[in-house]
C-alpha cells in the first residue's frame, strides 16, 4: 500500500517579508536568493550553474540533472541582467587568473572531458558560483575550482531571516515556495508553474493551493 502524500504545508514568504530579507543579502548570496526567488531554483541548483547554462538576453535558466536527473527551462529575472553581467565579469577575472597560473579546470559531467579534451578550461563550463578558495578534486586529483558551499548560503539566509524579524522557520527552499505560490496568486495557471518548477506530478504543485487558501484567505469571515 502507497504511503500517503504529505499534506503539511510548505513555509511561504510574502511578498513584504522577502523585501525585508533582500534588505540583509548582499554580493553573491544576494544573488543567488534571488534565482531562488525569481526563478525557482533548488538552492543546489542555483550553486551548481554553469556560464553555459544561462542565456540572459534571451531571460532565461537552462537546468541540467534537477531533481530526477531532468532538465528543464525557468525564467532569469530581467532585472537581474546587469548584476549577473557584473558578476561573471569578476567571475571570469578569477578563471583567467587561475589559468594563467597553471589551473582553471572544473569538474565536468557526465564524462565531458573524454567527450572534449580540453573543455574542463573553457570559459563556457565554469561554474556560476565559484568557491573563493582552489581545493583537490576527489575524483581526478586534481586542484580546482569547485562550486561555492551550500553552508555559506543557508547561513547568511538565516541570518537574513533573523535580522529581518520575520518570524517563521524560513530556509533556502521557503523562497522556491514563494516563487510557485506568488505566481499562483498572480493568476498563472498551475500547469505552468509545475513545468516551471520541474515537478513531474502536478499534485505535487497543487500544495501551493492550499496555501493560499489557507486560513480562509480565499473566503471573507463573517465578522468582517
Amino acid at each position: 500500500m502507497r504511503a500517503n502524500r504529505s499534506l503539511r504545508l510548505p513555509v511561504v514568504f510574502t511578498k513584504i517579508e522577502i523585501a525585508e530579507i533582500f534588505k540583509y543579502l548582499n554580493g553573491e548570496n544576494k544573488l543567488i536568493v534571488s534565482l531562488l526567488y525569481g526563478s525557482g531554483l533548488r538552492l543546489m541548483e542555483a550553486i551548481r550553474l554553469r556560464v553555459t547554462d544561462l542565456d540572459i538576453k534571451q531571460n532565461r535558466i537552462i537546468v541540467r540533472f534537477g531533481k530526477g536527473n531532468k532538465d528543464r527551462i525557468t525564467m532569469f529575472p530581467e532585472s537581474l541582467q546587469q548584476t549577473m553581467k557584473n558578476h561573471l565579469q569578476k567571475v571570469k577575472a578569477v578563471h583567467l587568473q587561475d589559468c594563467d597560473e597553471g589551473f582553471g579546470e572544473v569538474y565536468l559531467p557526465y564524462a565531458l572531458e573524454r567527450k572534449s579534451p580540453g573543455a574542463a578550461k573553457e570559459w563556457k563550463w565554469q561554474y556560476v558560483f565559484p568557491s573563493t578558495k582552489r581545493s583537490i578534486d576527489p575524483r581526478s586529483k586534481k586542484e580546482m575550482r569547485h562550486h561555492l558551499a551550500e553552508s555559506n548560503v543557508q547561513r547568511a539566509i538565516k541570518n537574513a531571516i533573523t535580522k529581518a524579524g520575520v518570524n517563521k522557520n524560513g530556509s533556502a527552499h521557503s523562497f522556491r515556495h514563494s516563487f510557485a505560490t506568488h505566481l499562483l496568486e498572480n493568476g498563472y495557471d498551475i500547469r505552468t508553474v509545475q513545468e516551471l518548477l520541474g515537478h513531474a506530478d502536478v499534485r505535487t504543485t497543487m500544495i501551493y493551493t492550499h496555501v493560499l487558501n489557507k486560513g480562509g484567505l480565499a473566503v471573507k469571515s463573517p465578522l468582517d
